[in-house]
């Protein structure tokens, strides 16, 4: 398998989620500024132009991280990365999954935006983010993990998208229990060995 993926952006969930399954695969890195790859055209690979993209060794493809997510989880099942299906436990993280993708995700994309300006982008971030970090620092306030004790893919979606705020300059240093989740994540030997496979582990 290959993993398309860019350092630090949305690609780092999916590599944690492949290394907790124990899933061997290579790293292709694709610089978004030209769109290439050491393999030529992305958008040969993916016309989306997004990442990240899991490449099958029969050449298949799987694009959108949540549904990689999943699909990682459901064909390592003794990796206990999601519930079993038909559980109200699987629904709770896939609501979990989707809360990240669509409202998470989505607007921390727009803090990223070479369209909007700072002040903007201040605006949003105080009116439609806010509201979203208290939300998970409340619900970690009685949880270590997404779904309580057991790790889960959706863990590592939060994590990563959580990684973001610092790099737009949004301070979340003051919500206790998402630092003590960051700093939980962060001991782990997946999310270690992808941090660095990515060049952004600072201590290793």
């Amino acid at each position: 398998m290959k993993l398309y993926y860019s350092p630090g952006s949305c690609g780092l969930a999916s590599q944690i989620a492949l290394r907790e399954a124990g899933q061997a695969y290579d790293l292709i890195k694709v610089d978004f500024k030209t769109k290439t790859t050491v393999e030529g055209d992305y958008l040969k690979v993916s016309p989306k132009g997004f990442i990240p993209v899991l490449k099958m060794d029969d050449g298949d493809l799987l694009t959108e991280g949540a549904v990689i997510l999943q699909w990682i989880a459901d064909k390592n099942p003794a990796a206990n990365l999601l519930p079993p299906f038909g559980t109200r436990e699987r629904y709770t993280a896939l609501e979990w999954l989707n809360f990240v993708a669509s409202d998470l995700h989505k607007g921390m994309a727009v803090m990223f935006s070479p369209f909007l300006d700072e002040p903007t982008k201040q605006r949003f971030a105080d009116g439609n983010l806010t509201s979203k970090f208290e939300y998970i620092d409340e619900h970690l306030s009685r949880n270590d993990y997404v779904l309580g004790a057991q790790f889960s893919v959706a863990d590592a979606y939060l994590y990563n998208v959580l990684s973001w705020p610092s790099r737009v300059g949004i301070d979340i240093t003051g919500y206790a229990f998402i630092q003590k989740f960051m700093a939980r994540m962060e001991q782990r030997v997946s999310v270690r060995a992808a941090l660095q496979a990515e060049g952004l582990l600072v201590n290793a």
